[in-house]
């Protein structure tokens, strides 16, 4: 069924396809209609889950650890600040391996206070150990939701996912959203079953207390999983095409007129879009240049990036984040898995909502293609 809807509605949607059980929510703009929806659904009778008003955004997230560790399908969603607040708890879900899937709609960490999109909230913790999507319109937002929770709960991955969506410049436009029937969602994604949980029948222990001799085994098995789930993200992505007739590039990156290009960008979110615009009215003008959207940070899928960018001779870096102090984080990620010939430059751009437009693309291409390209703050 084919609906113009509001991207957060769509993220809501998604949720309630993928039939979630436990959706502990405190509000924070701008994911509010998410929360606002899933209430809706649950008031109505539309999705049969508990919904749990919690005092903070620290206590949604517990309350997901509960919920997860009984053996429910956990949902919440959050922003910013109230991203910040749960930082305590992002490890701890990672690391007590639970399959919560969370939406973020990024917005700017303050001060100054600022409700607009970047990118500074999720990508800020990225080292946590939660599998990081990143979604460029309404349509991906929904089936990246189902798709997270397939990922998230697969028997070698069994970690948490969070779907990023830009704020605002995302989750409050709407768009023409296919919405697909209950039916097909339950045969990609069956009931949930989980693996470990609390049982009394069964007891088992999560998080016990880990001393210097096995804290690094817990860790790198935690690594193992990050990088098995590359081929997860590849194969969920490749089964919800031949389902639902839609994918995103190979679920990792998806690639835009990159075949011959020599010059190209990188991004991630919205700016993907206007990104492509530029590249197609480049093109037009014979020049040879493409996008990458990155849709998965973390795991970051090296071998995938390096085959993409193995034939260019300068990459532009859009980083709607700065590690202050140093550079954008996207730039440090690629230029360390790089060949050593490819010019990589880094652009900062759209802080606290700063709109990242064709003017600012365009700009990016002609820099690039100097003999002495300089990054810059595209203001």
């Amino acid at each position: 069924m084919k609906k113009i809807e509001e991207s957060s509605i769509a993220v809501a949607i998604g949720a309630k396809l993928a039939r979630v059980q436990v959706c502990p929510m405190y509000p924070i703009t701008p994911s509010t209609h998410i929360q606002e929806q899933i209430a809706e659904f649950i008031n109505n009778g539309e999705l049969e889950a508990e919904l749990i008003n919690v005092e903070s955004e620290h206590s949604a997230l517990s309350a997901c650890i509960g919920a997860a560790a009984a053996g429910s399908r956990a949902f919440t969603a959050t922003s910013s600040q109230g991203f910040a607040l749960m930082f305590e708890v992002l490890p701890i879900t990672s690391g007590l391996r639970l399959p919560i899937v969370m939406a973020v709609a990024n917005r700017s960490l303050s001060a100054p206070i600022n409700i607009w999109n970047d990118h500074s909230d999720a990508v800020s913790a990225r080292d946590q150990g939660w599998i990081q999507l990143y979604v460029e319109s309404g349509q991906e937002a929904l089936d990246a939701t189902i798709q997270a929770f397939k990922i998230a709960e697969d028997k070698k991955v069994q970690l948490p996912v969070m779907v990023n969506l830009d704020g605002f410049s995302l989750t409050h436009v709407f768009e023409e959203i296919d919405i697909p029937e209950e039916k097909q969602v339950d045969s990609f994604l069956p009931a949930y079953k989980p693996e470990h949980f609390l049982d009394i029948k069964n007891p088992k222990t999560f998080g016990p207390i880990a001393f210097p001799d096995s804290f690094m085994e817990f860790k790198k098995m935690q690594q193992e999983a990050m990088l098995e789930s590359l081929e997860i993200i590849k194969k969920t992505n490749s089964d919800f095409a031949k389902k639902f007739g839609r994918s995103y590039g190979n679920g990792l990156i998806e690639l835009y007129r990159m075949n011959d290009a020599k010059f190209a960008v990188i991004a991630m979110g919205t700016a993907c879009g206007t990104a492509r615009v530029v590249v197609d009215e480049l093109r037009a003008k014979g020049k040879k240049v493409g996008l990458i959207k990155l849709r998965c940070l973390r795991p970051m899928p090296v071998k995938d990036l390096q085959n993409a960018t193995k034939n260019l001779k300068a990459l532009a870096v859009i980083d709607r984040h700065v590690s202050l102090g140093f550079e954008g984080p996207l730039f440090s990620d690629l230029k360390s898995i790089a060949k050593e010939n490819l010019k990589i430059i880094d652009f900062i751009a759209g802080l606290g909502g700063r709109d990242v437009s064709m003017k600012h693309i365009h700009r990016v291409f002609e820099e690039i293609q100097k003999a002495k390209p300089k990054g810059s703050w595209l203001l």
